[in-house]
């Protein structure tokens, strides 16, 4: 089989050349060059739905739902949005031994009962797969198993045996012949990408696709690669922890920011059924500092403790440090603490942290951040099973958030009694066990927390 040509191509203009340069021709920037196929065969660009392409309105359109599969892991379905779907593509990101592999095995043992299971392996050999098998009780699972790295090779086994679901892992590792770069490169991860989501395309089959990660914590390759498969899912998670998060970034057929909680165990990743309880953490008493935040992930209410630390500067420069809240963020809520809440901390140390590694990226974390902080300035920690959230704009208002009812039953079902919220998310019908205080600016809210 004769190789295709290969060019050169610009990521910013995209412009081609025949032979590499640290400059494009054609916009002048520099190291923008990567290598890509210029003379490709045309059935590489078959359409999906046919040979012909025809124009219909919308209206008469017919559709249907997509039907889910479950893969046997619940925790695991809630991210996917409740099952793999037929034909679907999914990219599972996380860093290197934080337990990828051993998800995707217990999910195609678990799918293997039903449905034809391929598991395709570049980094390891299908002994240590094996092994890996007997470790968590599987080794009597059906999947069948393929050590492989050429794609050529995999697509042909892939319609070959047939199966409904292949797990790629990783994507990093597979090359095609119509490239000469090395596996692992931009061009190979994207061409190979792009002919495996075709073929789940054309033959209804799942596929999922591990992928690396960067010292930045990205998916490494291509951005394109994201934009081509129909889910992303990042594995986070402590390598000191035994509790693994995965969370959608992105999902075609469900809802992105959906979290799925898991514990690695000796027989593998189990899913936590309440992990409000895994981010709270268990004090004697109560403390300063510690404030309990009612939160959102994808269709998720929980609870998570933010901790503050403000602390006298020893070396002179104040420092702002933030465990997985924005740090920029922190720095525009302790200007606002400090013009419409009287607070100075310019001359201190503030330290913030979300227990149990959780991620909060919503702005309804910023009340609760402001009472930890206060909390901590005044060594006077807040009332007892008390939780908080809302928004803070910089004039010192108090904004509503989505989705505040439900965050008020999750706190109530597990036996809180005080709830601090936005005047606009106060429930037209009082909830059974739990009082809630309304504060439309930041000076009342610190004051009715504290008294």
């Amino acid at each position: 089989m004769a190789k295709a040509r290969t060019a050169y191509a610009c990521t910013e203009c995209g412009g081609q050349t025949s032979k590499w340069q640290g400059q494009c021709p054609h916009c002048s920037a520099w190291n923008t060059l990567v290598e890509t196929i210029a003379a490709k065969p045309a059935s590489r660009f078959q359409a999906l739905a046919g040979t012909t392409s025809v124009v219909r309105s919308l209206a008469s359109v017919e559709t249907a739902a997509n039907p889910r599969s479950p893969t046997g892991i619940d925790e695991f379905d809630r991210v996917l949005g409740g099952g793999l779907v037929a034909g679907g593509v999914i990219l599972l990101g996380g860093d290197p031994g934080i337990g990828k592999s051993t998800l995707l095995l217990q999910a195609t043992a678990a799918i293997g009962a039903s449905r034809r299971c391929l598991y395709v392996t570049g980094e390891e050999s299908v002994e240590q797969i094996a092994l890996r098998a007997h470790r968590l009780g599987l080794v009597n699972a059906p999947v069948e198993l393929l050590a492989e790295v050429q794609l050529e090779a995999i697509v042909g086994a892939i319609r070959t045996l047939q199966p409904e679901v292949v797990v790629i892992d990783s994507i990093q590792t597979v090359y095609t012949e119509a490239l000469e770069s090395a596996p692992g490169s931009v061009a190979q991860v994207r061409e190979c990408a792009a002919q495996l989501t075709r073929l789940a395309k054309q033959s209804a089959i799942t596929v999922i696709l591990v992928g690396h990660v960067t010292k930045e914590g990205a998916i490494a390759g291509p951005r394109v690669l994201e934009h081509i498969v129909d889910t992303v899912l990042y594995f986070e998670g402590d390598a000191h922890s035994s509790f693994r998060l995965v969370r959608a970034i992105k999902n075609r057929f469900g809802a992105a920011n959906e979290l799925g909680v898991f514990a690695m165990t000796e027989r593998g990743l189990k899913g936590v059924t309440n992990p409000s309880a895994l981010f709270l953490s268990q004090h004697e008493q109560a403390v300063a500092g510690s404030c309990i935040l009612a939160t959102v992930e994808g269709s998720r209410p929980m609870l998570v403790e933010v901790q503050a630390l403000v602390d006298q500067s020893q070396t002179g420069i104040a420092r702002r440090l933030a465990v997985g809240l924005d740090p920029q963020r922190l720095a525009l809520l302790l200007a606002v603490l400090h013009r419409h809440g009287g607070v100075e901390t310019g001359n201190l140390d503030v330290y913030v942290n979300a227990v149990g590694g959780m991620r909060i990226g919503e702005p309804a974390a910023d009340l609760a951040v402001l009472m930890s902080v206060y909390s901590s300035f005044k060594n006077k920690p807040l009332e007892a099973k008390s939780i908080v959230f809302g928004e803070v704009g910089l004039a010192g208002e108090i904004r509503p958030v989505q989705r505040g009812q439900e965050r008020l039953r999750e706190a109530a079902k597990l036996g809180f009694r005080r709830a601090l919220i936005p005047a606009p998310n106060k429930p037209r019908q009082p909830i059974e066990g739990i009082e809630i205080l309304t504060a439309g600016r930041v000076d009342e809210a610190l004051r009715l927390l504290m008294n």
